[in-house]
Formats: C-alpha cells, structure tokens, sequence
C-alpha cells in the first residue's frame, strides 16, 4: 500500500514538472505576428445600385463647376469642365439601370488642410462607395508663392490622417488616390523640383498605407510627352497646372484605367 503510494506521488509529481515545462516552452515562444492589411488597391471595383461617387480636390477638379447646384447628383453643370465631369458623365450613360449618384466637390485653391475642414459636409455626410482624391499641387505652389508653409512631412501625415477617418467612417469605402502632376511650361519652372517629386512619392505612400486604388496622373502626362514630343508641354495643360480639353480627356481615360469602371 506503501509503495503504490509513492509511486502515485511520483508520477504525479512527474507530470507536473512535464506540464510546468511545457507551459514555460509556451511562454517563450514568439508571439505571432499581427496579420498584415489587405490590400484593396487591386481588388476589383464593383459598381451597385443606389452608389455614390464622390470627386474631391482642387481647381483641377473644379474646373469651374457651379457650385449653387452641387447638392443635386448628376447635374451637369455642377459636374465642371474637368476629367471628373467626364468620368460621371460616362458611367451615367453606360449604367442608367444603377441610378448612380455622382458628386463633384472640388475647390479651387484647395490643400490638404482645406479639405480636412470641409471633409464631413462635402464627403463622409454623402456616405460614397468611392471617393476619387486629386491634391497636393497648391500645397507646394502656395508655399512658393509664399502664401503657405507647409511641409512635404505634413502633406503626408495630413494627407494619410484624412484617410484614416474617411475608412473609419466609411467602412467598405472604395478610395481613389489620384497622382498631382505638373507639366514644365507656364507657372511651372525649376523652382518646384525637387520637392514636387518628393510629395508624388509621398502621395503614393498615402495611397499604399490606405489601400487606395493609385491613378498615375503625372505618368500618364509624361508618357503622352515623350510619345508627342513635337507637341509642347501647354497643348495638355497651359499654364503647366490646369489642363486643357486635351488633358482632362487623358485624365479620364487615365483614371477609368486605373480604377476598372
């Protein structure tokens, strides 16, 4: 009776230092990694009844829109003279059975911090399936202007918080990061560079960070420039900013591309 006790105690005991053993293995291996964002930038771009589509930005965007008629979708005059204009237009007469509601909201003279104050009026209160974004140009050429102090650095952190609050308050939001672009002709000069060329690499690191689907505007208007080279620089945009009739086709031709509507 003896023995079968301790015998008991001993294979208790065993398995107790087994088990404490193996729990102190567990507790020394790795946590695993958090899994990693899914990148929606691929993701295919679904078209639904009753969807909103929202263009935002600046005078590109703009384009001389009016703006007393911008709480009524579709409406031709509020869409402006721009490549947002022509992009509704289009999916309005390809998908009459969609009944889309397509908005343009941008503002000449807009930066990234404009677009912040206005962002819940002219944005999340019009609850979009997709938000189309076209900034950054003003918030180098007000700085050169003096006009405006802002950094590569807080276009960036600015850009991407704005971003983040539209996904939170939107969940299933389809963003559209649009590349800003210059051509060198008109108020385009050597002063620009290299820090424009430093917010379209921070504007695409906004885009990657957010899973926004990327329009490369500026490759669109370079590629156009070496494959015409005897067409000068203004015939896609004048004063080397604003396009012309020419340059706001590419531009909708760039984004339908782009984002696969």
């Amino acid at each position: 009776m003896k023995r079968r006790h301790a015998l008991s105690l001993t294979l208790g005991g065993s398995a107790f230092v087994a088990l404490s053993t193996t729990r102190a293995a567990d507790d020394k291996k790795p946590t695993p990694p958090a899994p990693a964002p899914v990148d929606t930038s691929k993701a295919p771009v679904e078209l639904k009844k009753g969807d909103v589509i929202l263009f935002q930005g600046d005078s590109i965007t703009d384009a001389g829109r009016d703006r007393k008629r911008e709480t009524t979708a579709n409406d031709a005059a509020a869409f402006g003279r721009s490549y947002a204009g022509l992009i509704g237009s289009q999916l309005l007469a390809e998908h009459p059975e969609l009944a889309l509601k397509v908005y343009n909201r941008g503002i000449s003279g807009n930066k990234v911090p404009d677009l912040e104050k206005r962002w819940k009026a002219d944005c999340t209160d019009l609850k979009p399936a997709l938000v189309s974004i076209l900034i950054g140009v003003n918030d180098l050429w007000h700085k050169l202007n003096g006009n405006y102090a802002g950094t590569t650095g807080e276009y960036e952190t600015g850009y991407a918080a704005l971003l983040k609050a539209t996904k939170e308050t939107l969940p299933g939001v389809r963003l559209v990061v649009c590349q800003p672009f210059v051509l060198k002709c008109g108020a385009v000069n050597e002063r620009w560079f290299p820090e424009f060329s430093d917010r379209l690499a921070a504007a695409e690191r906004v885009a990657k960070e957010a899973g926004a689907i990327w329009v490369p505007f500026q490759d669109a208007f370079d590629h156009a420039r070496i494959t015409h080279p005897e067409v000068e620089p203004g015939y896609w945009a004048g004063d080397g900013v604003h396009p012309t009739a020419a340059g706001h086709a590419l531009m909708a031709a760039t984004w339908r591309k782009a984002v696969g509507i």
